[in-house]
């Protein structure tokens, strides 16, 4: 649900999943065929999941890092690993490159940089998003919902982000 002044977007768990399986259908009605998704850490890790498991392709993961301060509000310093987990040896052929977003375009525009520059054996390499922001520099190739006012987007489980284990223990009076 987006706020009448458009500066935030309320998402729950029911409407993230519809998303990524709007996303799922987008790839496929593309007709593109790919071998492996990679997933950025944090924020495309449950979609790629999600698609891994409807394209029954591997998974492999990057972390990267930019949010931060105040909860994770305040962009910094984009971290990138070095290295790919993938379960097949080094990743190769045809990759689709997973996130939650693209907002500023500069996570996805630095990791597609360091994975042409670094990673030969991809042959093809395609983007993958539920949302693409207008402020965005970087354009993916498959997105279901463009947001022209650039809202911050609170997805179902950002509660998370905050919540202790002292807290759950409170909660379920372990």
């Amino acid at each position: 649900m987006l706020t009448e002044d458009g500066k935030h977007l309320y998402v729950s768990y029911d409407e993230y999943h519809n998303l990524i399986e709007k996303l799922a259908i987008k790839v496929h009605q593309s007709g593109w065929q790919f071998d492996t998704i990679l997933c950025l850490a944090r924020g495309g890790m449950r979609p790629g999941d999600i698609l891994s498991r409807i394209f029954d392709v591997p998974l492999a993961i990057m972390s990267t890092s930019s949010y931060r301060a105040v909860a994770g509000t305040v962009q910094g310093k984009l971290d990138i690993a070095r290295y790919i987990t993938t379960p097949k040896g080094e990743i190769a052929g045809r990759v689709l490159l997973v996130d939650d977003l693209a907002d500023s375009g500069h996570t996805l525009k630095a990791v597609i940089e360091q994975l042409k520059n670094n990673y030969a054996p991809i042959t093809e390499l395609r983007s993958a998003v539920i949302w693409t922001k207008q402020l965005s520099t970087f354009t993916p190739d498959y997105s279901v919902e463009f947001l022209p006012t650039n809202p911050w987007i609170h997805q179902p489980f950002e509660g998370y982000d905050s919540m202790r284990p002292a807290q759950l223990l409170e909660k379920w009076k372990v």
